[in-house]
């Protein structure tokens, strides 16, 4: 290579380094003024931005305990809410992989307890998806399976039992072993014997802070809630999961292709597609993958770009009691991000 072409290639490669540099300067900015401005919503938990396994943005602001005025760090543990049903599908789609239930085979094979007609036709497909219509397990479903969607906690805790009665295991020793694996080492299922340095939750109004005393957190509703975790163990979550180390390419691709649809605030006024407890978004040009969290005091994103292998994941110890803020500062965080990586 002639000293000419060399001197073009250093160029070259010194200004797409700029840029990239320049990306990530105004996100980090824009989180900074987001975390920092307490209006009309103060921000309390932490933010990670993680690119191709390397941290790009991680602070936390706020409070751990607000009557004892202890900061948040950047490694407490929170309850991550729903996103723990992103735990419980890998682990149905691993007991699938190995042959012990079949997706598409009705629940009642699996649950033979159950006595409603609606056994007979539900699918785990149907629970993994939230379109199987089942709003008590005493009573007629609501609509017909693969109908319709409706979101809730009922199908991941089917979904639980599923798992114990095909593996043998229950599902809090499946997850721990999991995480083990992934040397999520701050990650576990909640009890009322072991949440090691869990931060509590607020209920929030007018940047006023009630915390929340009683989490609703239990056995029988862990497959559905119960995880407990970190923006970094997080980050190690979205690495191994949308790099192929937890699942084989065929069921990867069944988690995250649409087979139905949803809206979620957070993503747009617009219906999204949604696989099993992951919603595939196209917005700006791209698409990304996110889940969401909501309760006990607490709120949770996890968003991954796979076109910049970007994991955003955004925690805190605050819900809002006006819905009309839920999830606010989150949107915003995902949006700073989206359009510094949409506008390359």
């Amino acid at each position: 290579m002639t000293g000419t072409k060399l001197f073009i290639t250093f160029i070259l490669t010194a200004l797409s380094v700029g840029m990239k540099a320049q990306k990530t300067d105004i996100y980090t900015r824009k989180i900074d003024s987001i975390i920092n401005v307490a209006s009309p919503l103060q921000f309390n938990g932490v933010v990670l931005v993680s690119q191709k396994g390397k941290v790009k943005y991680l602070k936390s602001n706020g409070y751990k305990d607000f009557e004892k005025k202890i900061p948040l760090k950047t490694d407490d543990q929170f309850e991550i809410m729903s996103n723990t049903k992103q735990v419980t599908a890998v682990l149905i789609l691993q007991a699938a992989e190995q042959k012990k239930l079949n997706l598409q085979t009705p629940i009642k094979k699996y649950l033979p307890s159950l006595t409603q007609t609606w056994a007979d036709t539900v699918t785990i497909h149907h629970l993994l998806n939230h379109t199987h219509g089942i709003i008590d397990l005493d009573k007629p479903a609501a609509f017909k399976a693969g109908s319709q969607f409706k979101y809730g906690n009922l199908s991941y805790m089917l979904l639980g039992e599923i798992l114990k009665n095909t593996t043998g295991k229950d599902f809090t020793e499946l997850a721990d072993s999991l995480f083990k694996k992934l040397k999520m080492e701050k990650t576990f299922i909640y009890n009322t014997k072991n949440h090691q340095s869990l931060v509590p939750g607020y209920m929030s109004e007018n940047n006023r802070f009630e915390k929340v005393n009683e989490t609703f957190l239990n056995h029988e509703i862990a497959p559905a809630a119960g995880v407990i975790s970190t923006v970094l163990d997080l980050a190690k979550w979205n690495e191994a999961l949308f790099n192929g180390r937890l699942l084989s390419p065929e069921f990867k691709k069944q988690m995250l292709t649409p087979s139905t649809m949803s809206q979620h605030n957070v993503f747009g006024k617009e219906n999204m597609g949604f696989g099993y407890n992951v919603r595939i978004i196209k917005e700006a040009g791209l698409e990304y993958f996110g889940v969401t969290g909501l309760g006990d005091g607490f709120t949770c994103l996890n968003v991954y770009f796979p076109s910049a292998d970007l994991s955003l994941i955004v925690l805190e110890n605050q819900m809002p009691k006006n819905r009309e803020y839920w999830s606010l500062k989150e949107a915003q965080i995902k949006n700073a991000v989206l359009q510094a990586l949409a506008s390359e």
